[in-house]
C-alpha cells in the first residue's frame, strides 16, 4: 500500500497493514473515516485518497467495523455517496444534500475542493435549484469584457480579478480564487455569467493563468465545458458566491464612468475661484475702503 500524502499520520497503520499476519484494515478504515470527517472540506487530493482506501477496505472489513463507519458518515453532509452506496446505505438516504440547503460557504469550499469532474456534477445538480436562487445582475458592458481580456492578455492576474470583482458583486478574496485557481472550472462561471463570447473566453484561458494555458487539453476541455454550461447554472452559482461574501451589488461601470466625479470635482474646487473673481469685479462701492 502506497504511502498517504493527504493523510501522513495514517502511514504508521498502512506499513503494519503490509505485514503478513496484521490485519490492521478495520482499524485504518475507522481511523481514516474519523480524520475525514473531522474537517469540513476537502483538498482534491484528500478527497480522491479517501475514496481509493475506504472502497478498497469497505469489502475487507467485518459488520461492526462497516457500521462504525456508517455511523461517522451518517451525519456528515458532504459523505462520499459512491461509499455509502458500497456500505450499503439505501439510495434515498445516500443522495447528498441538496445544494440548496447547504450553506453558501459551505458550498463554495465543497466546489473549490472537489476534483473537475466533481465539480462538473455541481454544476449539472445546479441546473436543478429553484430559479430564485439566481438574481442575474445587469449586462456588462463591452468595456468590462474588454478589460478582463486586456489584463488576461497582460497576464495580470491581479488586475483581472479586481475587474472580476466589481463586475460580479463578490468579495475580492473569492475573485482572487476565481483568477488563479488551476484547474480553471471557477473561469468557466464568471465568463459565461458576465456574457463572454467563447473566443474571447478561450484568449483569456490561454493567457491569464500559465497552469491552464500551457495545458493543450485543459484548454479544450474548458472550452467544451463554456460551451455546455447553461447561463442559469453559471448564473445561480455566482448568486451563491456573492451571498457567501454579502458583497454589494455588481456595478458595472461605463468606459467613462469617473469623468462625472471628475467633473463635480473640477465644479467644487473651480466654485471657490469664481466667487472671488466676481467679488474682485464688484463695484467698488462695495469693496472696503481701508478705514
Amino acid at each position: 500500500m502506497n504511502k498517504l500524502p493527504a493523510y501522513p499520520h495514517l502511514d504508521g497503520l498502512v506499513d503494519l497493514a503490509c505485514r503478513d499476519g496484521v490485519d490492521i484494515r478495520p482499524t485504518l478504515l475507522r481511523v481514516l473515516t474519523d480524520l475525514y470527517v473531522q474537517k469540513p472540506t476537502h483538498s482534491a487530493m484528500e478527497e480522491a485518497q479517501y475514496l481509493e482506501l475506504a472502497l478498497g477496505l469497505v469489502d475487507a472489513v467485518d459488520e461492526p467495523t462497516r457500521a462504525a463507519v456508517v455511523a461517522s458518515l451518517a451525519n456528515y453532509p458532504a459523505a462520499p455517496v459512491a461509499i455509502l452506496r458500497k456500505l450499503g446505505v439505501p439510495e434515498r438516504l445516500a443522495e447528498p444534500m441538496p445544494l440548496t440547503e447547504r450553506a453558501p460557504s459551505s458550498l463554495i469550499d465543497m466546489f473549490f475542493a472537489a476534483a473537475s469532474d466533481e465539480r462538473r456534477l455541481i454544476l449539472e445538480n445546479l441546473e436543478t435549484t429553484p430559479p430564485a436562487l439566481a438574481r442575474r445582475p445587469a449586462p456588462p458592458s463591452s468595456e468590462v469584457i474588454r478589460r478582463l481580456e486586456n489584463a488576461a492578455l497582460q497576464h495580470n492576474t491581479g488586475e483581472f480579478g479586481r475587474i472580476l470583482e466589481r463586475a460580479l458583486g463578490v468579495s475580492h478574496a473569492l475573485a482572487e480564487r476565481i483568477a488563479r485557481d488551476y484547474s480553471g472550472e471557477p473561469l468557466v462561471i464568471a465568463a459565461k455569467a458576465l456574457g463572454m463570447n467563447a473566443s474571447i473566453f478561450q484568449r483569456v484561458l490561454l493567457f491569464l493563468n500559465p497552469a491552464i494555458g500551457q495545458s493543450v487539453g485543459r484548454v479544450h476541455d474548458l472550452a467544451r465545458l463554456f460551451d455546455d454550461l447553461k447561463p442559469d447554472s453559471a448564473d445561480r452559482m455566482v448568486s451563491i458566491w456573492r451571498e457567501a461574501g454579502r458583497t454589494s451589488p455588481p456595478v458595472h461601470q461605463p468606459a467613462l464612468w469617473d469623468d462625472e466625479r471628475r467633473g463635480a470635482r473640477s465644479l467644487s474646487t473651480a466654485t471657490p475661484r469664481r466667487s472671488l473673481q466676481n467679488r474682485d469685479d464688484q463695484p467698488s462701492r462695495f469693496k472696503s475702503t481701508g478705514r
